[in-house]
């Protein structure tokens, strides 16, 4: 059975949306949009369904929230459910997120509230991470005080971005940040005034949408699934997915756009509107 367009999701705790090629999915989960096995299977078929859709070039992972992007997973279930079941949704959330970075579409996480412990996590899955400058939003891993490490994939993404010690010591201090102070540190690419994030996030993600959609995706897996490599696996993993593009209909319009002197449309060649190498 096919899956369903990533816009016409039945979801309880996520809202879907396509529009000029950008999926956006927003978490609501009031009132602090904490998560569960629940929600991270939702969250599960989201990016299934944005893997096989074809419309979605870019997906904006954001919140319906006007004051929390996530406060990570529900540390009441810590109390209800066994040891045994928080762990599958923990291993669950490591599948999801290595789904997230494994899908060669572009995710750019939308910070504009409270970011903390797993709902970090979530936001390092992404590619790109925007962030609104607002000093009351706070941002850290503190699952130490709660006598925990970070199990939703932080102790391993979180030091990918930053450097070893300065993420070591926020996971043993439990120290908790301003969107500014972490982007500072490396973990935000761009912040804004709250008002103005989503509007920079969606700019980005629509220029790109208007690049060849097979290249921006190789790109990402190249530098994702290469980077866990040896460097000569890495430069063989490289040298396979640059020869998927040779010889494409991307590759013919973007070469033909050069030498013809005029800007390549990728993104009508990749539709099937025009042939490519074509002027009209």
């Amino acid at each position: 059975m096919p899956l369903k367009p990533f816009d016409e999701l039945d979801l309880e705790y996520f809202t879907t949306k396509t529009e000029d090629h950008i999926g956006v999915l927003r978490l609501n989960r009031p009132p602090a949009n904490a998560h569960n096995i629940d929600v991270l299977l939702e969250l599960q078929r989201a990016v299934e369904s944005i893997r096989f859709d074809d419309d979605v070039r870019v997906a904006i992972f954001g919140s319906e929230n006007e004051k929390f992007f996530s406060t990570g997973f529900d540390i009441g279930e810590l109390q209800t459910e066994s040891g045994q079941q928080i762990g599958y949704a923990s291993q669950t959330s490591k599948e999801v997120i290595m789904k997230m970075r494994t899908t060669d579409t572009i995710f750019i996480a939308l910070v504009n509230g409270h970011c903390m412990g797993g709902g970090l996590e979530l936001a390092l899955a992404c590619d790109f991470r925007y962030v609104g400058d607002d000093d009351s939003y706070n941002v850290g891993m503190p699952e130490i005080n709660l006598g925990l490490i970070a199990g939703e994939a932080g102790t391993q993404l979180l030091p990918r971005y930053i450097d070893r010690s300065t993420a070591l010591k926020m996971m043993i201090t439990g120290e908790t940040l301003t969107p500014a102070e972490a982007t500072e540190r490396g973990i935000f690419d761009e912040i804004h005034p709250p008002e103005e994030v989503e509007d920079a996030a969606f700019e980005f993600a629509a220029m790109i949408t208007e690049k060849p959609n097979l290249a921006v995706g190789n790109n990402k897996l190249a530098v994702n699934e290469g980077l866990e490599l040896p460097l000569s696996d890495a430069l063989a993993h490289e040298r396979e997915l640059q020869n998927r593009l040779l010889g494409s209909d991307v590759a013919k319009e973007g070469v033909d756009a050069f030498l013809d002197k005029r800007e390549p449309d990728f993104l009508a060649v990749e539709t099937g509107e025009k042939e490519p190498g074509s002027s009209e």
